[in-house]
């Protein structure tokens, strides 16, 4: 966790204006320790079941993270075939890792069939031509759309009437012929309704869809109530209250298993929860330019690194590492890329000066992993503290990265074609 004393900001002791100077900057900066918390408290919260995390790893894909999660017990959560080599190479056992893919070629599920990871099937098409080529020799998780608003941003809801994602627990009949006309095993049921869920209710009205289901399949071995849980982006921020979660579904989900006769386990897929406080992104400011509405602090950063508050319009929490007791001033914080790439407007800081160095806090989630090239900018380094020690996971990108794929041809032919 950063801490402020004597006018100098740590990361586990570590002075966070040493990181800007030893790797440079922009530069994302990743607590393990607040991982590890985060990962306790949700273990801690189900003990009495037999719960299995399943880390999403779309959140924040770097192998050294992977690695350490699958250290602490941890399986993965994947949505593509790239992601399941991964967490693979992550050292992650083929059963340990889910794949959740949605409009995907049934070639890429296929290759996720001979990796060995378990399935999970989102739609009915896709699921009759997985009985059709595999039928029961080869178990797969079906993932139900319980038709349930998570609540907060309707970007990241994902189980609503509109959603591309589940198959409508209203479809549930057609569902169960392809699964007899095909002899298939289904192994488990999931759901996932989307991200900011702030109590256990909507857990628990997703469980009883769920429980309602299962009473229609008689070989499961889980059921996954995926994720969504909400942590704090504010200071007044209501966040989801994962003990109270604990008790409440640990209680429903004993109450379903005698009904059905022998216990599942339950399955929880965390992204943003575990990886999202522990990340920082530091940036430089280039530019301060007062016009005639607003203070811009330009920073040597864009949407290319950070895309969450242009694309969810998602708030980040900004502090100046380099003047933590300047006067507080209001400055519009944005970007080097040519677009309106605005981090943050009207945001109260301690004076911003040029060659500041400003912190984005809640970074450790969707940041690095939606980063991009575009303006033909490079991707910023990534570091990770462990026991009081800061380690590089990725070099920062060069030039040669840009054009390591780029195949040019001969002047001549582009004349020629041009003529």
């Amino acid at each position: 966790m950063l801490e402020l004393h004597d006018n100098t900001y740590t990361l586990q002791n570590i002075p966070i204006a040493d990181l800007a100077e030893r790797y440079g900057l922009p530069l994302y900066v990743y607590d393990a320790d607040t991982m590890k918390r985060q990962f306790d408290n949700l273990t801690n919260a189900f003990s009495g079941l037999n719960m299995k995390v399943k880390y999403a790893c779309k959140a924040l894909n770097n192998l050294a993270i992977l690695s350490m999660f699958r250290a602490w017990g941890s399986g993965l959560d994947t949505v593509s075939i790239q992601e399941v080599e991964l967490g693979l190479l992550a050292g992650f056992a083929p059963q340990n890792i889910i794949y959740t893919p949605n409009c995907v070629s049934f070639e890429e599920i296929q290759q996720a069939v001979a990796l060995g990871v378990v399935i999970n099937i989102d739609n009915l098409s896709v699921l009759e031509k997985f009985g059709n080529t595999y039928g029961g020799s080869y178990p797969c998780c079906v993932r139900i759309n319980p038709h349930i608003l998570a609540g907060g941003n309707y970007h990241l809801q994902t189980g609503h009437i509109d959603s591309k994602f589940g198959i409508s627990v209203y479809q549930l009949r057609h569902l169960l012929r392809i699964v007899k006309t095909y002899s298939m095993k289904i192994n488990g049921l999931h759901m996932h309704s989307g991200s900011d869920i702030l109590d256990a209710g909507v857990f628990l009205q997703g469980a009883e869809i769920l429980f309602d289901a299962a009473k229609n399949f008689p070989e499961l071995q889980f059921i996954d109530f995926g994720s969504g849980f909400k942590v704090p982006y504010k200071d007044d921020d209501v966040v989801t209250d994962i003990p109270d979660l604990g008790r409440k579904l640990t209680e429903s989900f004993r109450e379903f298993c005698t009904d059905y006769g022998r216990e599942l386990e339950i399955w929880f897929e965390p992204g943003k929860y575990l990886v999202s406080e522990s990340g920082y992104f530091l940036v430089k400011t280039n530019v301060i330019k007062q016009t005639v509405s607003t203070v811009f602090a330009g920073v040597d950063s864009g949407q290319n690194h950070l895309i969450r508050p242009m694309f969810y319009d998602a708030y980040h929490r900004i502090i100046n590492i380099s003047n933590p007791s300047g006067t507080p001033r209001v400055y519009s914080v944005v970007g080097y890329i040519c677009e309106t790439d605005t981090f943050a407007w009207d945001r109260r800081l301690p004076e911003v000066r040029e060659e500041d160095t400003l912190c984005f806090l809640n970074a450790g989630a969707y940041g690095f992993t939606m980063s991009s090239n575009y303006n033909s900018r490079f991707r910023p380094a990534e570091v990770l503290i462990v026991n009081g020690q800061d380690h590089l996971i990725r070099k920062r990108e060069t030039m040669d990265d840009i054009l390591r794929n780029q195949i040019s041809i001969d002047e001549k032919i582009v004349f020629a074609g041009n003529k």
